[in-house]
């Protein structure tokens, strides 16, 4: 979903152990006594020195010792992030299938990106087939996705973020049942995440 690494912060002058978690859009720290998020939108600067991504925002500064190497690593994808569909895979021409309550802002990122969207939920031939679920009593659809993707064809399933209708634990479950391999996971927005799921390569 992102980069997460154990690290030493400097919050308010005091240093707190704790692990740092690079989302989509937002950078989450987890201490031991105390836990900081700051939206990509808060940030008033961003500076990657002395081996700490340095943050300021308007509540304060913020520094995050994660290594030379990542923290110019997050400094970038903080200041130059990849757009929703990049991270997803999708190109233009990419034959795409979308089953389920899609967003009305990811619909049009498709057509924006010029992916070629299939109809008939998943028709034959997709390349990606993205699947939104609400709840448990949509696992049977993630079994029903997956027999009919074939060859290196992909499957997201979106789901929501930290809601007990439906956990991580539960899609990949349902996945793995299925006969799918889960292969990458992406911060799909700030309430959803996609988990990507592909036909193992000794089954194609």
């Amino acid at each position: 979903m992102g980069n997460e690494a154990k690290c030493v912060a400097r919050i308010d002058g005091k240093k707190v152990e704790g692990k740092a978690l690079l989302e989509t859009c937002q950078l989450i720290f987890r201490g031991a006594a105390c836990r900081v998020k700051i939206v990509f939108g808060e940030m008033k600067g961003v500076t990657a020195a002395g081996g700490e991504l340095r943050i300021r925002t308007k509540d304060g500064e913020f520094a995050f010792a994660v290594g030379a190497t990542a923290a110019e690593k997050w400094r970038t994808k903080i200041l130059h992030p990849k757009t929703r569909v990049e991270k997803l895979g999708v190109k233009a021409g990419l034959r795409v299938a979308v089953i389920g309550d899609v967003e009305r802002e990811f619909a049009e990122e498709l057509k924006q990106r010029k992916a070629e969207i299939v109809s008939g939920g998943v028709a034959d031939g997709a390349e990606a087939v993205f699947l939104f679920v609400v709840g448990n009593g949509d696992a049977g659809n993630i079994a029903k996705a997956a027999k009919k993707i074939k060859g290196a064809a992909e499957l997201w399933v979106v789901y929501p973020k930290g809601k007990k209708l439906i956990t991580e634990a539960d899609v990949l479950s349902a996945g793995r049942k299925a006969g799918l391999k889960d292969v990458k996971v992406v911060g799909f927005s700030a309430t959803h995440t996609a988990l990507k799921f592909v036909v193992p390569v000794e089954k194609r």
